[in-house]
């Protein structure tokens, strides 16, 4: 060890009969002392995945814009040398409080949190008062490239995201999810047929529609407007959702529990999660058409919504009797519903529309 060294109040700990510590770091000293690889070595050289640059300002703006709620998970990093540990009570060589002394001419290597890393020292350039704040930070002695590898590869095997639904149900920073979640949990509409935590919906399930589609449904029929509470923004959707689903009469059927929920889905498109953005456009178009009494939702009953319909469902929202999720889709099924409530199509709809019409034409021509 030479004359210099960093010193790092720690814990020390045993895993798989190899010593770690665990310490806290100012967050101005994570971007001075942390390494992460050249992006330019081959994955066969590098110790993780190569840093991924867009994702840096969402980071950022997350810990800018939530100064005082921000939280962060521990970052984990291999030193690349010898250490030393100096405990706290050195009567006692198995006290795990102590002073972990690293030489400076050693590198810390990250395994995981490269991306917060680089967050960090961004949002410090933008803030220096955030440099006093700390970050828990898990170390252990580096033992070659195969090891940091394989760290790598462990720390990320079991790593889940959780699902988009469920990501909204616990956001209480979002306006519009805390308006999603007021329609799902207080609409006649959507009360007890909206799955909260999946992404998907299996055959077997009693709900016809997600949480994280319901948000996206309901942010496209507010717009950009200004609401002074979620509440007042919720109270207005749930007018339109509860007035839009009288004229459905599946999903009535749903609720009187004389259908299920998987037989709908499985027989007709209205119940999927294109249908319902595409009807949150079209309340959208009401709205700035001031038919907020919403009387030509009547008109929906017309409309054949079985998948079977393949003359006016093949194409727009189904390709070869299957769903799809393409935004094109949406942009048709918005069309299509407008057409037949007698509403105007907006320049972007007409366009589509008439990509998707034309060759129909040439070819029954």
């Amino acid at each position: 060890m030479s004359n210099f060294e960093y010193a790092f109040p720690s814990i020390r700990g045993v895993q798989a009969g190899k010593e770690y510590y665990v310490s806290m770091c100012p967050l101005r000293l994570i971007p001075r002392i942390f390494l992460f690889d050249d992006d330019e070595l081959s994955p066969e050289f590098r110790a993780q995945r190569i840093l991924n640059r867009s994702r840096i300002p969402e980071i950022t703006r997350y810990i800018l814009g939530n100064k005082t709620n921000y939280i962060f998970s521990a970052i984990t990093a291999s030193i690349n040398g010898a250490v030393r540990f100096t405990p706290a009570d050195q009567k006692n060589s198995d006290e795990r409080l102590g002073i972990l002394h690293v030489d400076m001419k050693n590198q810390f290597i990250l395994n995981d949190g490269q991306h917060r890393r680089a967050a960090i020292e961004q949002a410090i350039k933008e803030d220096p008062g955030l440099g006093d704040e700390t970050i828990a930070v898990v170390f252990f002695v580096d033992q070659g490239l195969e090891r940091s590898q394989q760290m790598f590869a462990d720390l990320n095997r079991y790593a889940i995201r959780p699902s988009k639904s469920l990501g909204l149900l616990y956001d209480q920073r979002s306006d519009a999810t805390k308006v999603g979640k007021l329609v799902a949990l207080k609409s006649e509409a959507f009360k007890g047929l909206v799955e909260l935590e999946r992404n998907t919906l299996s055959e077997r399930s009693r709900k016809l529609f997600t949480l994280s589609a319901l948000c996206s449904a309901t942010s496209d029929f507010l717009g950009m407007r200004d609401f002074s509470t979620p509440e007042a923004a919720a109270a207005e959707a749930i007018i339109y959702w509860d007035e839009l689903a009288k004229h459905i009469p599946e999903w009535q059927l749903v609720k009187k529990s004389k259908m299920t929920a998987g037989e709908i889905r499985r027989d007709f498109v209205h119940s999927h999660g294109v249908l319902l953005q595409a009807f949150g456009r079209v309340g959208a178009s009401l709205r700035a058409e001031k038919k907020v009494a919403y009387a030509s939702l009547e008109h929906l009953k017309k409309i054949n919504w079985s998948r079977s319909n393949v003359r006016d469902w093949e194409g727009r929202v189904m390709i070869g009797g299957r769903l799809t999720k393409a935004s094109n889709s949406v942009i048709l099924a918005t069309a299509f519903i407008k057409r037949n409530l007698g509403i105007e199509l907006s320049p972007e709809e007409i366009k589509t529309e008439s990509a998707l019409t034309k060759p129909r034409t040439k070819k029954n021509g």
